[in-house]
């Protein structure tokens, strides 16, 4: 019974992670409108994979890792900085084609890996995670309900990422080359936006 509420409470958790809305999420509904659910489904994906690599460190007491990743933040934030600089660049500049063809393996291993490196660059992520884990009385020693927990902080992420492409899916239609083009406009300044933002929050 306890161990059912440890996942309940992890897919609470992944939810609250995912839900609010950023650089993730934008991408992750302009592939689904350019490119379909599928696309846009593993783009969360990749975010909700590294959210649980994240939180297993935290849950199970990786230490050395916890504080060289932590201890390297200013690095990893350049990096993701700057790959989402360049991402919103190439997204600003892409134009969508006149007929769609079919999704390769390549787009999708790209979309999956893209938001994980992404998500990646912000190791802060495992500070979050370790109060957390404090708050609901999960410690490092305790690795079955940390296991459980982490299920469910994937699931719960995974869940919304499934949701939000599904939906926006149903929107792709109404989506000609024009509006593409314009939301692919948009979208890259909002993913520059992103990345600015993170530099900025380094200079500070």
């Amino acid at each position: 019974m306890q161990g059912v509420c440890y996942f309940i409470k992890g897919v609470i958790v992944g939810l609250s992670i995912a839900v609010p809305v950023g650089p993730i999420g934008i991408l992750c509904i302009r592939r689904t409108l350019t490119q379909g659910r599928m696309i846009g489904f593993l783009s969360g994906l990749g975010a909700a994979t590294a959210d649980a690599f994240y939180g297993a460190i935290a849950g199970f007491g990786v230490t050395f890792l916890s504080n060289l990743l932590v201890g390297n933040q200013t690095g990893l934030r350049l990096i993701g900085g700057g790959l989402l600089c360049i991402i919103g660049v190439r997204t600003f500049l892409s134009k969508p084609a006149e007929q769609e063809t079919p999704t390769q393996g390549e787009t999708r291993w790209g979309a999956y890996l893209s938001t994980s490196i992404l998500t990646l660059t912000n190791p802060m992520t495992i500070i979050f995670f370790a109060a957390v884990f404090a708050g609901l009385g999960v410690g490092s020693d305790h690795y079955l309900s940390a296991g459980i927990l982490v299920s469910g902080v994937f699931l719960g992420s995974a869940s919304w990422w499934l949701v939000l492409s599904a939906f926006t899916g149903l929107l792709r239609g109404m989506f000609n080359v024009h509006r593409r083009q314009w939301l692919n406009r948009i979208s890259g300044l909002i993913i520059i936006g992103f990345g600015l933002v993170a530099f900025f929050s380094l200079v500070r």
